[in-house]
């Protein structure tokens, strides 16, 4: 840093310093002013887990302040949503019977089509998303169909599985939801939806992609949490590996050529370095703070080794920071009454 020579004519000291002191833009009273990033109440998503097997909310073990609800409550924990000022849910479901076929994953009757329903009947404004997979419907926990030999054990197949998606998507569309998030990654994905919504009359019903979604060890709680443990193998055929950058990119940059409106990375908090890249192309993108990231910082403000509030809302700042133009979050509730 260039040093600037100060002659002072008051006491005859020479003073050498930067001539930029970066510390003046750090005045409490001004850093409101040049604060580069804000973090709102419209940045926030917030999931909701609907059991079709229980009928009060049922803690998730893993998760402290998460739970699974039944669908008759639905409408008033979106509510709650509402009134807290958080205009987004994403849904998953747990439903009451599993067979290898997810058949009701696509149900009309389903538990996730029943809550799309009840919430845009109580709040036709609150923009509802649902996450169109297998993987909590079908009884060896893959997000489709699974058969066949790949290095030596079966595997989830492509082109059989993105028909499920389809009828999935349909189904959801039908029940009104106003963006279908496919979260399997399955090559061509995000064109088999898109041209079956259209077939059938859904134009103006989004496409929020899971376009880059890594095989990540943080997503554990969150097994539990929808019972989408699977049974063999893993989900690294069709995950993302976590070490590669360039093919994160190339996934996103896909799935935006195929028709996504809306690009997702998940988990947010490791991959910012891939959030700032894939926001480069243009489309709206959303970070996933996954589960295991909640966990953590549950479990490390439990034990009083960080301060939650601060923790989290440094977090989401750091994600919105990197691009993201939605957060999905565990913690939106909470957020809402801290902002």
């Amino acid at each position: 840093m260039h040093l600037q020579t100060v002659n002072s004519n008051v006491r005859g000291k020479v003073h050498m310093f930067p001539q930029r002191r970066m510390r003046r833009v750090r005045t409490r009273n001004v850093q409101p002013l040049l604060c580069e990033t804000t973090l709102t109440k419209n940045d926030l998503v917030a999931p909701l887990f609907v059991d079709e097997t229980t009928t009060t909310p049922k803690p998730i073990g893993s998760m402290p302040g998460q739970f699974r609800y039944p669908v008759e409550g639905i409408s008033g924990i979106a509510g709650k949503l509402w009134e807290r000022g958080i205009r987004a849910v994403l849904l998953f479901g747990i439903p009451a019977h599993k067979d290898d076929a997810a058949t009701s994953a696509y149900d009309s009757e389903g538990i996730v089509q029943q809550a799309v329903r009840r919430i845009k009947a109580a709040y036709p404004d609150m923009v509802v998303i649902t996450d169109v997979c297998a993987c909590e419907y079908t009884s060896h926990g893959h997000c489709g169909i699974v058969g066949g030999i790949r290095s030596g054990e079966k595997d989830l197949l492509n082109d059989e599985s993105l028909l499920l998606m389809n009828r999935i998507a349909i189904s959801h569309a039908e029940a009104g939801a106003d963006i279908v998030a496919p979260s399997c990654m399955l090559d061509g994905m995000v064109r088999s939806i898109r041209n079956a919504l259209d077939d059938e009359g859904y134009e103006d019903v989004l496409i929020m992609s899971y376009s880059t979604k890594f095989s990540s060890a943080l997503y554990g709680p969150f097994r539990e949490a929808a019972e989408s443990g699977f049974s063999f193998g893993d989900r690294s055929t069709y995950q993302m590996n976590p070490a590669n950058g360039r093919e994160a990119y190339l996934e996103s940059r896909l799935d935006l050529e195929e028709g996504a409106d809306i690009l997702m990375v998940k988990p947010a908090g490791p991959y910012l370095d891939v959030l700032a890249e894939i926001a480069t192309l243009g489309l709206p993108v959303a970070g996933y703070q996954v589960s295991g990231e909640y966990s953590m910082i549950k479990a490390a403000a439990e034990r009083g080794w960080i301060k939650e509030k601060e923790t989290v809302l440094e977090t989401l700042t750091c994600i919105k920071r990197a691009g993201a133009d939605l957060i999905i979050t565990y913690f939106a509730y909470d957020v809402c009454g801290w902002l």
